[in-house]
């Protein structure tokens, strides 16, 4: 049974570090922010949720300001957003799909993180929405714009789907390292889902909708 693998948790933070600081770039890109602009942004978004992650579950200091080659991965993504992002084309979609991997590889390696720490099942599923929603949230606010989570599609949703994976499979000593790239998938897949077909959480009836 996995638990709590160092090198998987680098790897899943790593990507998730690097996609979502790529989201942050191209919102600051779309927002027509200078280079620092960018570079904090992305930074924001890619290591936002796992500093959130690391204070609730103790692990401090956190990553976001200890770990060199996440907060390296994070400037990396802010600079070549920076550079290349006419290349990018159609950057709200790229934002949307890059959004989406950023929020599965969180959701499930929050989570993971979580159960290595000690915590209760239900501590490290909430744990891993928040460290999957969390840099978003930071990122569309910085801009200026609702948090994604909060709107449209579907988000925290595959976000909860995807932890609540991890931490019964770790219950049931079912967690291994297929079991949490399943996961990952599964997540990016509800989360692209969501986003092609508009599906929407329910939203409250606006007055005069009743019959």
């Amino acid at each position: 049974m996995l638990i709590h693998d160092a090198n998987l948790q680098l790897a899943l933070d790593m990507v998730g570090v690097f996609v979502f600081a790529l989201s942050g770039g191209l919102v600051a890109v779309r927002k027509r922010l200078d280079v620092v602009g960018v570079i904090v942004l992305a930074w924001v978004a890619g290591l936002g949720g796992g500093t959130i992650r690391d204070v609730l579950i103790g692990a401090v200091p956190p990553v976001g300001v200890s770990d060199w080659r996440q907060m390296a991965a994070a400037a990396a993504a802010g600079l070549l957003t920076f550079v290349f992002h006419p290349g990018f084309g159609r950057i709200s979609r790229f934002v949307r799909v890059l959004d989406a991997l950023g929020l599965a590889v969180f959701a499930v390696g929050g989570s993971l993180k979580a159960l290595g720490y000690g915590v209760t099942p239900i501590t490290a599923v909430v744990v891993g929405v928040v460290t999957a929603v969390g840099g978003g949230m930071m990122r569309d606010v910085l801009a200026g714009q609702v948090p994604e989570v909060l709107r449209h599609e579907l988000y925290a949703v595959p976000a909860l789907l995807g932890s609540t994976i991890v931490v019964v499979a770790s219950k049931t000593e079912h967690l291994n390292v297929v079991v949490v790239w399943l996961a990952v998938a599964l997540v990016f897949a509800v989360r692209m889902g969501a986003v092609m077909l508009d599906l929407n959480a329910p939203k409250p009836l606006r007055t005069g909708d009743r019959s």
